[in-house]
């Protein structure tokens, strides 16, 4: 009797299970299959960057790089502060616009010095975080440079923090605006906050009237003779300390001591083509003050001066300012020499229009220029040549498996124009 009653027990059980599948078979005829998952790979700025100079670089090319329009304004402010010239990579990334990601991801394509001349001085640390001590509510727009110092800034700080209440044309205005000073970090603000002074939101009016920021402080030019200005003769007609400084250099030491016509003014680099304009007509040069070439230096031949040899002095005799010379010979010299008469064209910060009146002139001899295999160029050679470097340790890495060139650039996998000009340089 229990056996007869297990055996039922088991046949329904039988026919439960095969009514729920033949109910579940029938359920999911009409279902479609779920969707096959697929990954697009994402593409980073970083492919398409080249080798760059952020003080030519226009709003829509720091765009391009990444940065927000917000972003943008900020650091070309800070460039405004800081004299109107990265000097370092240092320099750059002490700009709080750019994160410490970003600056990574750019770093080695950025085309200055990875420190100032002066890093190793006292300045060095003038950016360091300091302790800023408050000790009570204070207007910002009346504390001068020692006044900043003593809060806990340092020297160069609080130099340009005034520096930028000027630019904002004499007042911080508001509290939002104060918090733009690229020197003061958010951390530093927050501590300041509280004791400023000043009203929480900048006007409606100062925004819609002036685009967010105030007019610079006009000029008031009389005529004046560029021979007989010194540094505060320059500043008190626009010109930053730094700037001044610049000029007056320029004038003695690649003039000789003296502007002999007012083009020459103009071909001070510094001198943007705007100012020299609003300049031009209080301009007069006295002859009397044109100091004269006491002694007639021998006229160099360029027809007969060799483009990898060529010095620094030459460059300015032909033409050239200091910038696009010292761009040249600095390119030249990262390459360890021309190959051809479009690399020296293609150089940052060059006078084009000049430099190709030279190309015209002198011959380039390429024997002395070092080449080598991707199989026994030094590792140095390769970390620090500006078309290798991206890929040397690859290259390093393949050629200890695979002695071979051609198998190395099947497993480099560059692009064309790449793998080209890399070619200038291998036997």
């Amino acid at each position: 009797m229990m056996r007869k009653n297990y055996y039922h027990k088991l046949a329904f059980m039988v026919t439960l299970l095969t009514i729920l599948l033949a109910f579940q078979q029938y359920t999911s005829k009409d279902k479609e299959p779920f969707p096959e998952v697929k990954f697009i790979a994402g593409t980073s700025v970083t492919a398409d960057l080249t080798d760059f100079d952020p003080n030519i670089l226009t709003p829509e090319r720091w765009q391009k790089l990444g940065f927000s329009e917000k972003q943008v304004s900020t650091i070309l402010k800070y460039k405004d502060i800081v004299g109107g010239t990265f000097t370092s990579k240092e320099q750059l990334k002490k700009c709080y616009a750019i994160s410490d990601e970003k600056f990574e991801e750019l770093k080695s394509f950025i085309l200055l010095p990875d420190a100032s001349k002066n890093s190793t001085s006292k300045h060095f640390n003038s950016f360091e975080k300091k302790e800023i001590i408050v000790s009570g509510k204070f207007n910002p727009d009346l504390r001068t440079t020692p006044d900043w110092i003593k809060m806990g800034f340092s020297e160069r700080q609080a130099e340009a923090i005034i520096k930028y209440k000027n630019y904002l044309g004499g007042s911080f205005i508001s509290k939002e605006k104060f918090r733009e000073c690229f020197i003061i970090s958010p951390e530093n603000y927050s501590k300041l906050e509280p004791y400023l002074l000043l009203p929480a939101k900048t006007p409606q009016n100062f925004k819609a009237a002036r685009g967010g920021y105030p007019e610079k402080i006009k000029i008031q030019y009389h005529t004046f003779d560029p021979n007989r200005l010194d540094v505060e003769g320059w500043k008190a007609i626009g010109f930053s300390e730094k700037q001044a400084q610049t000029i007056i250099s320029y004038r003695d030491r690649n003039l000789r001591g003296s502007f002999k016509a007012i083009d020459d003014i103009q071909k001070c680099f510094v001198i943007s083509t705007e100012k020299f304009q609003e300049m031009k007509p209080f301009i007069k040069i006295n002859p009397e003050n044109v100091k004269k070439q006491e002694i007639q230096q021998e006229k160099t031949d360029f027809s007969k001066t060799d483009l990898n040899t060529i010095t620094f002095k030459q460059l300015i005799e032909f033409g050239l300012d200091e910038k696009s010379a010292g761009s040249m010979i600095g390119f030249r010299k990262k390459l360890r020499g021309f190959v051809n008469k479009q690399q020296i064209l293609d150089t940052y910060n060059i006078d084009k229009e000049l430099v190709q009146k030279l190309l015209s002139i002198a011959p380039l001899d390429t024997s002395s220029v070092p080449k080598y295999t991707l199989t026994d160029a030094p590792e140095e050679w390769l970390k620090d040549h500006p078309y290798f470097k991206y890929s040397a340790d690859k290259i390093i890495f393949y050629r200890i498996t695979y002695p071979d060139d051609k198998k190395i650039w099947k497993f480099l996998k560059l692009k064309p124009e790449y793998e080209e000009r890399m070619k200038l340089y291998l036997k």
